[in-house]
């Protein structure tokens, strides 16, 4: 009878574990499969610029293939999210006095909801390359959350553009302006903050707003100047043998956390500040970016406790680094965009470039990828589409009278692509 008992209790638990495993995967691919054609956050459902069907147009111009463009007001490089019939971008006018978030309607451009959610005093200086809107929103069914760093974070529902819960006390001098955009995860919404003054990680109640957790960086920085210990970069979270964890890479080391708690799990020391791009994982490695004072990719296994450094990392990189832009993962590839239009092509395994070319052009717009096809946009209205495979073949060059800073979202055959002033919706 003892016997038998200890085989239920061993079972109860197996099942147990099953169900608790299963349910973060499906909590993780929420926004994946929420609905086949949404683009809910920064870089797409996947976190990773990997488009939404295959279907995307090949060659468009002013008079090719636009379903429609809708001048926005002011001036944001934050990237368009799609949910449902609702596409939504932030703006703010160019002193940075005045922060909106926009809403167009996905078939006719036509704008639905106008809203200023902030009025900001005294706004900080900002990087000339930079605007007081670049974060990205993300979005759910019925929620938007609309993020301008230091100045503000808020709720809005999506049928009325009402302003549900705000936060503004959480700070950091952004030195150069607000980049890093916000992401959800199971009931909470997760901001990297990082500043020349303080640097930490939040994680906000989606439904309240109220402080779940905060967790400043472990690594201390006061020894270096102010404008060496910032950031811009938008974590992502992972499950890792069926645990997940948020990376987040910031100035002179990368950080892996639990995120229902916002422990502290591993990190890897490095000796770059104001990392950027936003990190890929493949093949149990997360490929980050040290960022712009020394620019390297690295490849780290994610299977780490503690500091990590001298045993977890897997290669690196130290040509052809992208500081603006991030990369894109096609096969057993993973492609950098320069900021001058050098693709490079590195292999996942061993860090080693089997593919370098020249596109032309700058570039802060990170690319989008299909199975078979590399989209790159230019800051001056030039798009540049690729063969994926590594025949180094240009399929299409397209131009537009706009260049985007904006990373453009890929969904339902359509990319919807920010320029200056306009929001674009290109498709067959």
């Amino acid at each position: 009878m003892t016997l038998q008992i200890k085989k239920q209790a061993e079972m109860k638990r197996t099942i147990k574990a099953s169900v608790e495993v299963l349910a973060l995967f499906l909590t993780l691919m929420v926004p994946l499969v929420a609905g086949a054609g949404d683009w809910p956050q920064f870089r797409g459902p996947t976190a990773d610029g990997r488009a939404v069907g295959s279907d995307l147009p090949l060659h468009w111009s002013e008079k090719e293939n636009i379903r429609w463009k809708t001048l926005i007001h002011g001036h944001g490089h934050s990237s368009p999210v799609v949910w449902g019939d609702q596409v939504w971008v932030t703006t703010a006018t160019a002193d940075g006095k005045r922060l909106f978030a926009v809403c167009c309607d996905r078939a006719t451009g036509r704008i639905v909801h106008d809203v200023q959610v902030f009025e900001v005093l005294n706004p900080e200086h900002i990087n000339p390359l930079n605007t007081y809107a670049t974060p990205t929103p993300v979005i759910e069914a019925g929620r938007i959350y609309v993020h301008f760093g230091t100045y503000g974070t808020a709720c809005l529902d999506t049928s009325n553009g009402r302003k549900l819960w705000e936060r503004t006390d959480l700070h950091c001098q952004h030195i150069q302006g607000p980049a890093s955009s916000p992401i959800l995860y199971r009931n909470m919404l997760i901001l990297d903050f990082a500043g020349g003054d303080v640097q930490f990680v939040a994680a906000l109640d989606k439904a309240t707003g109220q402080t779940v957790w905060q967790r400043n960086r472990s690594v201390n920085l006061t020894a270096l100047q102010p404008l060496m210990r910032k950031g811009h970069c938008t974590p992502i979270i992972i499950d890792v043998a069926g645990r997940a964890q948020l990376f987040s890479p910031a100035s002179h080391a990368a950080y892996a956390y639990d995120p229902d708690t916002g422990e502290e799990l591993w990190k890897v020391l490095h000796e770059g500040d104001g990392v950027v791009f936003r990190p890929v994982f493949d093949r149990g490695l997360f490929f980050f970016s040290t960022g712009f004072s020394q620019s390297e990719v690295w490849a780290v296994r994610a299977d780490g406790r503690g500091e990590v450094t001298q045993t977890h990392v897997a290669w690196k990189l130290d040509k052809g680094v992208p500081k603006k832009t991030s990369p894109v993962l096609v096969g057993d590839r993973l492609f950098l965009l320069q900021d001058d239009g050098t693709l490079s092509g590195v292999d996942l395994g061993t860090g080693k470039v089997v593919r370098s070319q020249r596109v032309g052009g700058q570039f802060s717009a990170s690319p989008v990828t299909t199975a078979d096809r590399i989209y790159c946009f230019d800051q001056v209205g030039k798009s540049t589409v690729l063969a994926a495979d590594q025949n180094d073949q240009i399929l299409a060059v397209n131009q537009l009278d706009e260049g985007c800073f904006a990373s453009p979202a890929a969904v339902d055959g359509s990319l919807f692509l920010r320029g200056q002033t306009h929001l674009y919706r290109i498709g067959k």
